[in-house]
This record gives structure tokens, C-alpha cells and sequence, in this order.
């Protein structure tokens, strides 16, 4: 429970690449670079609602650990995964369904932040929240 309460983006670390490496245009990548992005987390059991709200787009997120999900991320790319839960970090591995290649993501509280993790062939990012 303790990712519950609603993050907003305060910085990232290589973000660019990362969104460069997935496939992301160059306009879209500036964009989401200053996207103000708010997670909205709540957790009961096993069980996540998330609220995603930036200034593109609103998007509900329910998913039980461990149970493969469908999700399309905010630049339309559709992925299959799902999110476990190792020990206090949250970790995700998806799978692009265009091209069968995986993303990783790892949420874990430090220091008061949210941060989020991002691997994809080969390229880390990193996205640092604070609780509002």
C-alpha cells in the first residue's frame, strides 16, 4: 500500500533515448518530455487502480499481480504484461506486440519519491515523482 497517493513527474534521466530507442518520433519525444504526467495509485491486495493524466491523455489502469494484461502506451505502441511484486518494488515486463521485443519497468519508493525504471534493448531511463 505504500505506492498509494497520486505522484507527479518531477524529472527525468535519459528519457529521451530510451523513447528514441523504442521508436518514438522525434516530435512526440518533446512532448513527452514535459508531459506532466500524474499517477494516481491505489493498491488493495493484489489488486491496482491507476489513473494516468498528463497533458495528452487520461487513462485507467486496473491489473491484479501477475496477470497478463494488454496496455497501449501514451504513443499508441500496444504491449502484453503483467506487474509483480518483489519484495517492495513493483516490476513490470511487457512485450511489444509489433515486434515481440520486451520492456521492463520497475516503481520502488525512495527517499519519499516514486521512481520508475524503464529498460528497453539495452536503454535505461529513469522518471522521479513526488507525492502531491
Amino acid at each position: 500500500m505504500a505506492f498509494d497517493g497520486t505522484w507527479k513527474v518531477d524529472r527525468n534521466d535519459n528519457y529521451d533515448k530510451f523513447m528514441e530507442q523504442m521508436g518514438v518520433n522525434v516530435v512526440k519525444r518533446k512532448l513527452a518530455e514535459h508531459d506532466n504526467l500524474k499517477i494516481t495509485i491505489e493498491q488493495n491486495g493484489d489488486k491496482f487502480q491507476i489513473k494516468e493524466s498528463s497533458t495528452f491523455r487520461t487513462k485507467d489502469i486496473n491489473f491484479t499481480l501477475g496477470v497478463v494484461f494488454d496496455y497501449s502506451l501514451a504513443d499508441g505502441t500496444e504491449v502484453s504484461g503483467s506487474w509483480e511484486m518483489e519484495g517492495d518494488m513493483l516490476k513490470g515486463k511487457f512485450t511489444r506486440k509489433d515486434n515481440n521485443k520486451v520492456l521492463t519497468t520497475t516503481r520502488t519508493l525512495v527517499g519519499g519519491e516514486l521512481v520508475q525504471m524503464y529498460n528497453y534493448e539495452g536503454v535505461d531511463a529513469k522518471r522521479v515523482f513526488k507525492k502531491q
